[in-house]
């Protein structure tokens, strides 16, 4: 184990290369230990499982070479100095309150928590603990779209008034997503991208929210919704969708002009400014590598060797805000089923 040290007022820093700890192996654990091989000052120590499923962990610790695995949490994270949170969205909470009450800062995978109050929760441990409570939304750490950001608050387009955001993919199949029991739907698989969107260029004072959605009658989870957050001077619409599809892009107008992010938006690597006078259009093109996570990694490092405990890329508040989004949801708040 390295040393940590800390300051007043300031995260813990490791001294040395931080040793990672993954918690849960789905999907998403095979592409993560690609990307961190890009990523420098951090490496995968372990991975934590439940017993009941042994041979998978000890069959994944083996293929990816990882130093050892374990079933026993309190002991897996005796052993590593952060962890990345891979497990399904019900048991995120859990998983990082017992990590953070150890004294190790966690990478989560969107969305935190499924509950605004869970996640103050979280966080005020983390800012009291001094350490490092990231979420993984890996859109908010991209260059493309941090530019985009820097583009659209610069004033070019005029004052902000309205963002359309779109995510869908087709699902199909027994899979988590599809199920209602572990938090399926589109609105906690997919809406922490659009809203990202929201709160990063409207910011997290909404005054008013309704959402339309389709509800299948086989799974019994939102296959497609609407949102609409209205703020004091712009609106901001949002649709997600496992069942439905659409153009993944995204429109910022302003009072002086537009910017489009065709299709994946939320990898950003192309978007045009476009004004009344198209002779004064602009073009960006920007790096998106791979599958991006490691953008977050990058971020999450240089977090804890900074000593800073909070992203300006998604800060706090604004993480806090996405959820409150989709838990309103969660609790149908304001929400019609219009099929």
């Amino acid at each position: 184990m390295v040393n940590v040290t800390s300051e007043p007022g300031e995260g813990r820093v490791i001294s040395g290369e931080i040793n990672l700890g993954m918690v849960g192996y789905g999907r998403i654990a095979t592409r993560f230990i690609r990307e961190l091989v890009f990523v420098k000052g951090i490496r995968l120590k372990g991975v934590f499982g439940l017993i009941s499923d042994v041979d998978n962990l000890r069959h994944f610790k083996e293929t990816h070479k990882i130093d050892f695995y374990s079933f026993n949490y309190d002991e897996f994270l005796d052993r590593v100095d952060a962890v990345y949170i891979a497990t399904p969205h019900l048991t995120h909470f859990e998983y990082a309150i017992k990590a953070l009450e150890k004294g190790k800062h966690v990478l989560c995978e969107k969305p935190l928590t499924l509950s605004e109050k869970d996640a103050v929760k979280l966080y005020q441990l983390a800012e009291k603990n001094k350490l490092v409570l990231l979420e993984a939304i890996k859109t908010a750490y991209a260059p493309g779209f941090l530019k985009l950001q820097e583009i659209a608050g610069s004033g070019i387009i005029g004052d902000i008034k309205n963002i359309d955001a779109t995510f869908t993919k087709l699902v199909e199949g027994p899979v988590r997503e599809l199920h209602k029991e572990m938090a399926g739907g589109s609105m906690t698989e997919l809406s922490s991208y659009p809203l990202l969107a929201a709160v990063r260029l409207l910011g997290t004072d909404f005054k008013d929210f309704h959402f339309y959605s389709y509800f299948d009658k086989v799974h019994n989870v939102d296959m497609f919704t609407k949102i609409i957050l209205i703020y004091p001077e712009g609106i901001f619409t949002g649709k997600v969708g496992l069942g439905v599809k659409s153009e993944g892009d995204l429109i910022i107008s302003g009072t002086r002009g537009y910017i489009y992010v065709p299709a994946p938006w939320w990898k950003t690597q192309y978007f045009e400014i476009k004004f009344e006078n198209f002779s004064k259009n602009q073009k960006f093109s920007y790096e998106f590598e791979e599958d991006g996570l490691r953008y977050e990694l990058s971020e999450f490092v240089h977090l804890i060797n900074s000593g800073k405990s909070q992203s300006f890329s998604l800060t706090r508040s604004e993480s806090i805000s996405i959820i409150s989004v989709i838990e309103r949801f969660l609790n149908r708040n304001n929400a019609d089923q219009i099929y």
